[in-house]
């Protein structure tokens, strides 16, 4: 008795069979049944494809109606089969017959799955009224259009209603050879057979090519998000980098104001009260200032970081890296004018970032190009230019992830500078940079200030 109950309970609405049904009806629903005469416009291409580059100028602009003028087409072959195969005979009625499935050919331009329901019902009509006797349940000119229907709407609608679509064809085809005798009725032959051949071979072809143009979409989309996210990373990184070493450029001289002030007052004999408590309170302020600079700074510093022991390198360290990249194989020439003097730290840091960006970039895009660099103290700041021929062709370039501009973009727009980075006439490669340095920041090489 209980094994009896068990199974009656397997078979209930929770077994799998039930759910395995429901789902099929469910998709079957969904596909052709809901909404069928929803309204649905074909809209034109965003692009006239490969092929508008092949048209005269005149007519590419209008390549993007290209579908619906295939559309239309379809449907004017439909009533030219239709119209010759009446010919000797009834003429007038095969042309009308012919008008039914045409009609659900430009139908599947604002109603597609109405167009098929209009297509697979009317079978039966055409035949009666065309009265053909060259197959059944198809005339010649409904085989082709409902064929041309079911490519068109499995084409705009998804690949499971390319499946159900066959599949009632072939529930229509199979109904009519059991209730209909086709000899008997002097009928030649089923078209049923080729119907269901042929529709199934086009709408295979049609949902491979759906399918594939759906992938390579969805691919597109995720290589332009992860393009996206690419550049994000790379700019908080930059910005990372950058918030690191201004963080050192800041805590190294806050530290310096911090132990002079607190030794100013040891190098006067008998220093007044109010200069004693002048230079305590700007100790006071300078480690406050440091302790909420390391505070605020510290965050961006990932656990793994440690401060770099040796000082951040400046201009005077120019020529260690040009011999480095000489050692590397890039022939490279420095030429400096104006009057060389020391400037911010945070400018000296940020030129030789860029250098050094703008060298590695000539190294991996253009190998075995001669390379120069301008450095040019002018009275408002700093100028660089960094320039390279075209790569000689005897070395492979070899690709980079492209966000060395970036990293010199951030550093000058950190600095309120301008950059241009840009190809040359003869095909190599150019950067232009202007560091502003404000007259209170500009030192002279003694190191005083010159205002």
């Amino acid at each position: 008795m209980t094994d009896t109950t068990e199974q009656l309970r397997a078979r209930g609405p929770k077994s799998p069979e039930f759910h395995l049904a429901r789902e099929i009806l469910g998709g079957l629903r969904e596909a052709l049944f809901r909404d069928v005469f929803a309204y649905r416009l074909l809209p034109p291409r965003t692009t006239g494809g490969r092929g508008a580059r092949l048209l005269p100028k005149q007519i590419r602009p209008y390549a993007v109606w290209n579908r619906h003028a295939l559309v239309v087409g379809a449907a004017l072959i439909t009533v030219s089969i239709a119209y010759q195969v009446g010919v000797g005979g009834n003429e007038a009625a095969f042309f009308l017959a012919g008008l039914i499935p045409a009609v659900a050919v430009l139908m599947t331009l604002v109603r597609p799955v109405g167009a098929f329901w209009v297509s697979l019902v009317s079978t039966p009509f055409t035949a009666a009224l065309g009265n053909s006797w060259e197959g059944w349940p198809w005339t010649p000119d409904a085989f082709f259009a409902h064929i041309v229907v079911m490519v068109v709407v499995a084409a705009r609608t998804r690949p499971r209603t390319a499946l159900w679509m066959w599949l009632l064809t072939a529930v229509y085809a199979l109904g009519t050879e059991a209730f209909f005798d086709v000899g008997a009725r002097g009928y030649s032959a089923s078209d049923a057979p080729a119907m269901l051949f042929f529709s199934a071979l086009a709408l295979l072809v049609t949902t491979v090519v759906h399918v594939r143009r759906e992938a390579q979409r969805e691919v597109t989309v995720q290589r332009t998000v992860t393009a996206i996210e690419r550049d994000k990373r790379t700019l908080l990184e930059e910005r990372t980098t950058i918030a690191r070493e201004l963080h050192d450029v800041v805590a190294h001289h806050m530290s310096v104001v911090a132990i002079q002030a607190e030794a100013a007052p040891y190098r006067v004999e008998n220093p007044p009260p109010e200069l004693e408590q002048a230079f305590v309170t700007i100790r006071e302020n300078a480690v406050a200032a440091l302790t909420e600079l390391r505070r605020v700074l510290g965050v961006v510093r990932a656990e793994d970081y440690e401060a770099p022991d040796a000082p951040q390198p400046t201009l005077a360290d120019l020529d260690r890296l040009l011999d480095n990249v000489r050692d590397a194989g890039l022939t490279v020439d420095k030429a400096v004018t104006g009057a060389v003097r020391e400037l911010p730290q945070g400018v000296e840091l940020s030129a030789y970032r860029i250098v050094q960006e703008a060298l590695s970039n000539s190294l991996r895009h253009a190998p075995g190009a001669p390379a120069r660099v301008e450095v040019g103290y002018v009275l408002g700041g700093l100028g660089l230019r960094i320039v390279n021929g075209p790569a000689t062709g005897l070395l492979k370039p070899s690709p980079g992830a492209g966000h060395g501009i970036t990293g010199m973009r951030e550093r000058v727009t950190m600095l309120n500078g301008e950059m241009m980075a840009e190809a040359t006439p003869d095909g190599g490669y150019e950067v232009t940079v202007f560091l502003p340095v404000p007259l209170a920041d500009r030192l002279d090489p003694a190191g005083e200030d010159v205002a």
